[in-house]
């Protein structure tokens, strides 16, 4: 016999062990499996089970605890953070409580500032004025100065038009000759 005359054989056999609705195969009871089925199927959950405890379940194992370790740090890292917040907050707070004292000592320092730049300003315009007055008073003395040796020279200009004029209109030709010659005997003489 060869092996598909065996399956038939044993399929026919299973048929006509189980009853048969016409709609397919049932099992005896309504409410339970074959016994058979019950024990295959039983023996191969524990076998899968037995393979799952026993190699996936370290991996599984393994997987939560670190999970667990990973939020437990992350639970201590935001208790830390939040304590870190917590005095933070407080020193806030204790620096707010003295924003007052700091204001009125910023105040003062700024103050104390303007009227020590208001000292100094005033001693570098009294300085300024003071030596600008010095020197206006040496430039109207050289002024002054200027102006007298300016004016004896116009004086002289003119006085020497003047008397050169005189002298021409009151002089005649004879005695204008004998002045030019004897200006010329007094200048051969000291030569």
């Amino acid at each position: 016999m060869n092996m598909a005359a065996l399956q038939s054989v044993v399929g026919v056999l299973q048929a006509e062990s189980v009853p048969n609705d016409g709609k397919g195969s049932t099992s005896l009871s309504p409410y339970f499996a074959p016994m058979k089925e019950v024990v295959i199927g039983g023996l191969a959950t524990l076998i899968v089970f037995g393979l799952l405890y026993k190699l996936a379940w370290p991996a599984i194992a393994k997987g939560m605890k670190d999970r667990t370790a990973r939020i437990q740090a992350d639970l201590d890292e935001s208790a830390a953070a939040r304590a870190k917040a917590e005095a933070d907050a407080a020193q806030i707070r204790t620096n707010l409580g003295d924003v007052e004292g700091e204001r009125t000592r910023l105040f003062a320092e700024a103050d104390q500032q303007a009227a020590a730049l208001l000292e100094d300003g005033r001693a570098r315009l009294a300085a300024e004025v003071a030596e600008l007055e010095a020197k206006a008073e040496a430039d109207i003395a050289a002024a002054a100065g200027r102006g007298a040796d300016d004016l004896r020279a116009d004086i002289a200009r003119f006085s020497s038009q003047a008397i050169e004029s005189a002298v021409t209109t009151s002089l005649d030709d004879a005695t204008q000759q004998e002045l030019i010659e004897g200006f010329i005997s007094r200048v051969g003489a000291q030569s």
